[in-house]
Parts: C-alpha cells; structure tokens; sequence
C-alpha cells in the first residue's frame, strides 16, 4: 500500500509520509490491545484484594477462577463489562458538554493556513464550559459531601463507564473514517485529508485518521468541530473528575484525606485548567495542524486520559499515604520547576510568533527558512529543541513520587497487624509483599510519558525536515539537543 501514499502525497507537493506507529501492526496493536491492557490495570489494581492482586504475585499457582474473585470480575461475565445505564451516563455527560459549547459565550478564532490556502474558525469556550461543569459538581460535593452521587456512581460504574467510553471510540472512529470519503477537492468547507491518513491501507487510515479537521452540523447545537472539541473535553475534564472521585473514595474508606492525594489532584488540574486557559494554542499543535482523526485521537480523549491519567490517585484512594512537610514541599518543588520551563518556552514561542517586535522576544536570536519561517536559536528554544517537553516530563514525576514503593494488599475485617490501615468497614489495608510491585501502575504514567514525548519529537523532526529540508538540518546543528541539555 506504500506506493499510493507517496503517490498522493506528491499530489500535494511534498514527500511521502509513510507509515508511522509501526504501520497497520501498530494500528492494531494500539486500537485493540491498549484497551485490554486499561482494562487489565482497572482490574489488577483494585478495592478489593490489592494492588496487585494476590494471585499475580504468584504466577506458579496462579487460577483463574481465584484470581477472578480477587479482581471483581463480575458475575455476567463479559457482558457485565457494561451496562445501560453507564452509557446513559456517559452520553448525558458528553451532551452537556455539547450544550454548554453552544449556550456559553466563546471566541471566535482563525486557525493555521491549510494547504488549500483558507483558514478554519474555531468556538473556543472549553474554560468556561468545564468550569460551569466543575462548579456544579463543587455544589454538590458542599451538599452531601463524599456521598454526592456522582462520585458514588463513578466509582461504583467504573468498570461499566470504560466500557460505554471505548464502545464510543470506537463509533467516532468508524464514523469520522467513513464520512471522510465524502472530501471533494477545491470544497467550499476547507474540508482536507490529512497527508498522513491516506495510505490506502484500511486499518492504518481508520486509526490515524484520514480527514484533518472533520466538522459535524449536530442539531440545535450547530458545527462542531470534533477533534478541537474532544481535545480538552470530555478527556481532559474527565481526568481531573476522576481525581475527585477518589479524593470521595478515600474519605468514604477511611474518614480522612490525605496530603498526598490532594496533591496530585490539585496539580493536575492546575496542568489541565492551564491547558483551558490557553486553548487558543492546541490550534498550533501537531495534532491540529498535522494528524488526521481517527481511532488512536478517539482513544486517548475518551478512555486513555481519564483512565490512565488518574492511576495515582485511584491508588492512594486505597492506601492513604502522608508525605509530611519535607516530602510535601520537595513534590511541589519539581513540579513548579516543570511547569515554569513548560509554560515560560511555550509563552515565549507563541509571544515570538504573533508579536516577534514585542520586547520580552525581541532580542532573540533565529534562523529565517526559505519559507520564511523563523527558528528560534536562543532563548528555552535555544537550550533544546523541544525544551518544553522536558518540563512537562518533569511534573510527571510528581503525579508519580506521592505513591512512593507502592503497592497493598487488602486483608479481612477482623484481621490483627502492625501498621496498616483500617477502613470503616473493618478491612485493613497493608502492603505486605505487595509493597513495590505496585509501582507498575502509579509509575507508568512516568515511563509512558517519556515514550510519547520521545516520539512526539521524532515525528515532529520528520515532519520539520521534510517542510524545511537543509534549513531544518542547518537548524539543527545550531540547537543541538532534542529534550533534555547535555544527553538528549
């Protein structure tokens, strides 16, 4: 299938993209088999024998029938993965979104120029729009506390929820992919195909996406455009409600609520609001400018934020830990160092490419492209070429850190240990031989998040060189780490 992706892309007068991801492997792998592996870490890692679960750490004797008691798996079997009125739920959340996007006021900004010369209009209220979403959900916890139905609901449906969002990735997908069949060249709508997306292989398409900004005209709610929409909502939003459904979770174990926990969820949502805030930004991003829509977008922005983000506190919701003053402020500290380099670089790029006479980015140095870009060869983006990916990687380590050599086991009402934790309904909560395997699932979130950001480079350094050929390798030998100063 390569040739008719070189040959469609020398359409549009630029080299062949080729495969990425691995190609249709790859699809596969991350469409079908990264679901199964969410699943496997909501069911390892759980509230009612441990994390992990018993049976794991012991492979040798391992049974199956056992270890589906100590995960929960339900009784329906699979078809208990779901249910009716977890979709519901999920729809009506996805609608409100849709609701508010359309009622609340919003700014009406021009993307980047596509390749057909003309500019999209994006609505931009996500602020607004989640902060309403946020402030509700803030009177009802004042009202009822950790027993506000939301955050019961949440954590009793978990299973239920993940199901009703990945079956509804799956549909986007599907849908986005066949209604981009119906791209004309020279349209009116500045519909484009992305050139990535077109490589004819059916499955590769499907899950990288093949049309770039697909619009819908929903009604009473008008045009939406899904990618820019799905980007920081209903995902992002979803990431910090998953937080404060087990911040609930732990008082409702434990009558308390840690300094760890409340941690990690008020930075994360410092990190997501900060996104919101700046909305206008995502519109520069590869994800916009560059990659189409399909199965692997569709993925993250209904399951893999909200599921895998929020590992840590789903953790500690179970064994409460308490950092103290000295770990408290030593967290903090790493992530106020990773989020000034990740906000300072991302302001002084954006400040340079709108207003370059402004006085705070006047006076730094750049390469001029023969297209008339320029690349920025002093200042953050003078230190690496992707300095802001360092602080963003570097407050990831600080969603991780409060978890410390995680790990517990749950053991019966009744049961007498030192140490541990008890929990309003007797059980005690101890780590055991438990204790450092846990970090598999509240230190993944850090090892994954190398990897994307390693890969968002690679794919960028393709993509620059291909647009900027010889100045882009000239650019390079001036600026020459990637991600971090002195070894990569």
């Amino acid at each position: 299938m390569a040739p008719k992706t070189k040959a469609k892309s020398a359409a549009h007068g630029e080299e062949p993209h080729g495969y990425e991801f691995l190609g249709p492997p790859g699809a596969f792998g991350i469409s079908f088999l990264l679901p199964v592996l969410v699943y496997f870490f909501a069911f390892a890692c759980n509230d009612i024998s441990g994390c992990p679960a018993p049976s794991l750490l012991h492979p040798r004797s391992l049974s199956l029938g056992q270890l589906k008691k100590e995960v929960g798996w339900p009784e329906d079997g699979i078809w208990g993965l779901g249910s009716w009125k977890a979709m519901g739920a999920v729809v009506g959340y996805n609608v409100l979104n849709l609701v508010l996007y359309r009622l609340l006021p919003a700014t009406e900004v021009e993307g980047t120029v596509l390749r057909t010369g003309g500019r999209l209009k994006y609505r931009l209220n996500t602020m607004a729009c989640n902060s309403a979403i946020l402030a509700i959900l803030a009177a009802g916890t004042i009202a009822q506390g950790a027993e506000f139905p939301v955050w019961t609901f949440i954590s009793d449906n978990y299973i239920q929820i993940l199901t009703s969002n990945l079956i509804i990735s799956y549909i986007v997908a599907v849908f986005v992919y066949v209604r981009s069949f119906s791209v004309k060249s020279g349209n009116k709508e500045n519909r484009e195909l992305a050139l990535g997306g077109i490589s004819g292989n059916l499955l590769y398409d499907w899950f990288i996406g093949r049309e770039l900004n697909p619009r819908v005209d929903i009604p009473l709610i008008g045009e939406v455009d899904l990618k820019e929409f799905l980007e920081l909502r209903p995902g992002m939003l979803g990431w910090i409600i998953m937080n404060c459904t087990w911040v609930a979770h732990q008082y409702r174990n434990f009558g308390y609520i840690t300094d760890s926990i409340l941690c990690i969820t008020i930075v994360q949502a410092i990190y997501t609001i900060d996104s919101w805030w700046f909305e206008d930004a995502i519109l520069t991003t590869i994800d916009i400018t560059t990659d189409g829509f399909g199965m692997m977008l569709s993925f993250a922005d209904f399951v893999w934020e909200p599921y895998m983000y929020a590992l840590q506190t789903r953790y500690l919701a179970m064994h409460p830990v308490s950092l103290g003053p000295v770990h408290l402020v030593g967290t903090l500290s790493i992530i106020l160092a990773g989020f000034y380099i990740f906000r300072s670089a991302n302001l002084e790029k954006n400040k340079f490419r709108t207003n370059p006479d402004d006085p705070s980015v006047a006076h730094l140095k750049y390469i001029e492209t023969k297209r008339g870009t320029k690349l920025l060869t002093s200042g953050w983006w003078g230190v690496a070429r992707h300095i802001n990916y360092l602080g963003d990687w570097l407050q990831a380590w600080a969603y991780s850190l409060p978890t410390g050599l995680a790990g517990y086991q749950i053991l019966s009402a009744g049961t007498v240990v030192q140490g541990g934790s008890i929990m309003k309904d007797g059980r005690v909560v101890v780590q055991g031989e438990a204790k450092g395997w846990g970090m598999l699932f509240t230190y993944f979130y850090l090892v994954y998040f190398a990897i994307l950001l390693i890969h968002r480079e690679k794919r960028d350094d393709t993509k620059c060189q291909r647009k900027y050929g010889e100045d882009w390798t000239k650019y390079k030998k001036t600026v020459r780490w990637k991600i971090l100063p002195g070894i990569y």
